[in-house]
């Protein structure tokens, strides 16, 4: 097979140069009918034949040595074209050199006549090779277009220098399965111009090119600075079913080429309902710099993106710590590719284990813990308490217990929404390990040396592992149909990189004691946030993607809330970062009550153990059916307490 490949393309290239050969030949014979003055009969001696066959001769010699025959036609370029101008010119040159040599003595030579011939001939034989160049390549292109049944039709938003890079790299692409209708702006002065020979829109007239063209695709570039009109156009996307795709800045595409098939549609995190929160970090930098770091769940979403966010800052030694085998060992291979010569400790560890922390911490001697190790799925940790009490719990006392042993700086816990009046096991589990570090931090006061305790709380996290976004998008596509709990369930949610600079900035303002509630703007309705992203996909919801009520699943509310109605927010020197005022409970009363739960979880008695957890948490009301026998004793003890027994008569 490969013999019969190789010989194609040998005979290919003699094919090629014999019709190059032919052309010359014929445009030399031409030459010299226009200078006979269509006398034909003339040009056909034996003189001037002898004179075609040399000037052929040296023309092969020329065309072989300049490898005219080598190239692909349908993808000559302009060098290409180049050659073969040089390749005429050079043909004219050694003929008149050889003619003056070796004819001129022997022959009856006309130099004068000659001459004329061969500068008519350069003019004629150059233009129909060049011709014959171009008219292959734009039938190659031609005949290709064909073979496409349907093409998409996109827009390009913004008429600056980046949206041209745009245009010219789905140019140079090399599939032609998509036609540029024109460019998207909302300047009056441009609207109606022409850029590229394409015609620029308003982004009102986005449903009208949809209806007129075909419209599929509207690309953006990432670092658009005009955010409120590609936000007004990505609307008017959405509103008639165009896909909206995001394009990297240039110096991110793939061998400097932009090719459709790269781009990434555009991320349901672009469409947040508020302005995204950007942190100068100086005070981050300041404050781990040259820090021994420890990072519990290092290798899940919020964790990691936390230990990328500090290598910026040039820690002594991050220690990044988490039981799960793969996912630390992708986030080693991460490291070493993006941050090489760093100091990063691996450690494989279950924070329950309480030996092997306590061996990680005298060979390590972390300053600052990033706590972000935990079990956070609510339906899970609903039909497992034990294992969320294990990890949420006594996970993070043995951590705190033990940063209080040797001495650590600063304490920074990852905590939830969830834990504001919680209905589920895992917020309920959450808010217990609040409690214990806010009672430590109370308890080590005598102590000369304090280990500052901080809580940071948010709700949901964008597109972390399995959040709701990942999921969607997966029925999405399968072809639905998407699953909303309730359609009147909201949401706060962050993108991550948004979460972890409010935590690392919390973690420097931070004294002791404090919860941090984060300003997340308003709250999400899941059911719009599941339309969004079937509109972002280029479906129509209930029509080509089907979305489904399935109710809400055990421990789950219809919201979430950051405050208890008994707690009070306290401004910070950052708008977004507020502190809430919350009771302190007495250390020894949490601690003896937390060796209680512990002690019932041993027992794998889940409805014992969630009664517990609702004794240490008053307003803890659980939404699961099994575990509400609790309320039920409140209140019948309630009631007994209330009523008085009359005296016999």
């Amino acid at each position: 097979m490969k013999k019969i490949l190789f010989c194609e393309k040998v005979y290919s290239r003699w094919i090629i140069l014999l019709i190059d050969q032919v052309i010359v030949s014929v445009s030399f014979v031409l030459s010299l009918v226009i200078l006979e003055k269509g006398n034909y009969r003339d040009v056909f001696d034996h003189h001037e034949l002898r004179y075609l066959c040399l000037y052929h001769l040296i023309s092969v010699l020329a065309f072989v040595m300049m490898r005219i025959h080598t190239g692909i036609i349908r993808y000559s370029s302009v060098e290409d074209i180049f050659r073969v101008f040089k390749a005429v010119l050079l043909t004219s040159i050694f003929f008149i050199l050889v003619s003056y040599l070796v004819l001129k003595p022997y022959f009856d030579f006309d130099s004068q006549r000659f001459l004329s011939t061969l500068v008519i001939n350069f003019f004629i034989s150059a233009s129909v090779l060049i011709a014959l160049r171009i008219s292959v390549k734009q039938l190659f292109h031609y005949l290709k277009d064909l073979r496409i049944v349907a093409k998409e039709v996109l827009l390009i938003y913004g008429v600056d220098r980046s949206s041209l890079l745009i245009k010219q790299g789905l140019d140079a692409a090399s599939e032609k399965n998509f036609e540029v209708l024109g460019f998207v702006a909302d300047h009056a002065d441009l609207i109606h111009k022409h850029l590229e020979q394409k015609k620029v829109y308003g982004s009102w007239r986005i449903p009208e090119l949809k209806k007129k063209y075909g419209v599929e695709k509207m690309i953006v570039m990432e670092d658009c600075k005009d955010i409120e009109g590609r936000k007004l156009a990505i609307e008017k996307c959405m509103e008639c079913g165009i896909r909206v795709i995001s394009v990297p800045a240039s110096n991110h595409w793939l061998k400097g080429k932009l090719k459709l098939s790269q781009l990434p549609d555009l991320k349901i995190e672009d469409l947040l309902q508020r302005e995204p929160i950007h942190m100068d970090g100086a005070n981050v930098i300041a404050g781990l710099c040259g820090k021994r770091v420890l990072v519990t769940g290092a290798a899940g979403s919020i964790g990691s993106e936390i230990i990328r966010q500090i290598l910026k800052c040039h820690p002594e030694q991050l220690i990044l710590c988490d039981q799960a085998e793969s996912p630390l060992h992708e986030m080693q291979l991460e490291i070493e590719d993006r941050f090489p010569g760093s100091s990063c400790k691996f450690m494989i560890i279950n924070i329950q284990n309480y030996g092997r922390l306590k061996h990680m911490f005298e060979t390590c001697r972390p300053e600052v813990i990033f706590h972000a190790a935990a079990l956070k799925h609510v339906p899970m940790m609903e039909h497992n308490p034990s294992e969320a009490i294990l990890t949420n719990v006594l996970g993070t006392k043995n951590l705190a217990d033990l940063a209080v042993e040797y001495q650590v700086e600063k304490f920074i816990m990852i905590s939830t929404d969830k834990a504001v009046k919680p209905t589920n096991v895992m917020g309920a589990s959450k808010r217990i390990a609040e409690m214990y570090i806010q009672s430590l931090q109370n308890y080590q006061e005598e102590r000369l040396h304090q280990t500052r305790f901080i809580t940071t709380r948010f709700g949901n996290v964008l597109g972390s592992n399995g959040s709701v976004v990942p999921r969607f998008r997966a029925q999405i596509e399968m072809g639905g149909p998407v699953t909303v709990t309730d359609p009147e369930v909201t949401r706060y949610f962050m993108t991550i990189p948004e979460a972890v600079q409010l935590v690392l900035e919390a973690s420097v303002m931070g004294n002791g004691g404090e919860i941090y509630i984060f300003d997340m703007g308003e709250p999400v309705k899941i059911l719009n946030l599941a339309i969004n992203m079937i509109k972002l996909a280029g479906f129509l919801p209930y029509t080509d993607i089907k979305i489904c009520f399935v109710g809400l699943r055990a421990g789950e509310k219809l919201y979430e809330e950051l405050l208890n109605k008994t707690e009070k927010v306290i401004p910070t020197y950052h708008e977004k970062i507020k502190i809430s005022t919350v009771i302190d409970y007495p250390y020894e009363y949490i601690e003896r009550k937390i060796n209680e739960l512990l002690a019932l979880s041993q027992l794998n008695d889940n409805q014992q153990t969630v009664w517990k957890m609702q004794e240490i948490i008053p307003e803890y009301v659980s939404s699961n059916a099994d575990y509400q026998g609790m309320e039920v004793l409140k209140e019948v003890e309630s009631t007994l307490m209330n009523v008085r027994v009359e005296p016999d008569i």
